[in-house]
């Protein structure tokens, strides 16, 4: 558990690197041995922006590969300027922008032998799940479950993002399964 300091360090991160995005066209540059050990660690995290409470973008990474500060520069930034869903945040927007951060823990794989026993295994409001099948991705946020409460639905709708029918199902499917810490 981050410490609300180091929640705000993140949190001021984020903001500086969208303000940077706007004025100089790329993500902040942090030094990451000016932040806390805990800052520098190598994490996966997610960062959406939304507007009156209405997303704008949301761009992340599912694998720990940097440090926690740079993912969260680099997400932030992305989340304003590349997520394809919307065109790049503008200048007379940056002051609306409510910034909503999750840290992954690493992802574990699930073990199931039917789409029921998947569904009996997902947790509501605690996971996020991967789906992989072929060359197919996706995933959902837990804080997704506030749109979709079911576990029926979520996993129908997890199938679509991935680009699979909803009617898909096959044995060599792969879903893993994470959860996060929000703020």
């Amino acid at each position: 558990m981050l410490s609300a300091e180091n929640r705000e360090i993140l949190q001021d991160i984020a903001k500086a690197s969208v303000l940077n995005g706007l004025q100089n066209h790329q993500p902040l540059m942090v030094n990451i041995a000016d932040y806390p050990s805990i800052l520098q660690e190598k994490k996966a995290t997610f960062v959406t922006l939304n507007i009156n409470h209405n997303l704008r973008g949301c761009i992340g990474t599912l694998s720990a590969y940097r440090a926690l500060v740079d993912d969260i520069a680099h997400n932030a930034y992305a989340a304003a300027f590349s997520d394809p869903r919307f065109p790049a945040v503008g200048q007379s927007e940056f002051k609306q922008l409510e910034y909503h951060i999750s840290v992954l823990s690493d992802t574990r794989p699930m073990q199931f032998d039917s789409e029921d026993d998947l569904l009996q295994q997902i947790r509501p409001g605690i996971d996020g799940l991967v789906l992989e099948e072929d060359g197919y991705r996706g995933t959902f946020l837990p804080s997704v479950w506030e749109q979709l409460p079911g576990k029926e639905e979520f996993l129908l709708h997890l199938k679509q993002k991935a680009g699979l029918p909803t009617s898909y199902w096959s044995n060599t499917l792969k879903v893993s399964r994470y959860t996060v810490e929000s703020f």
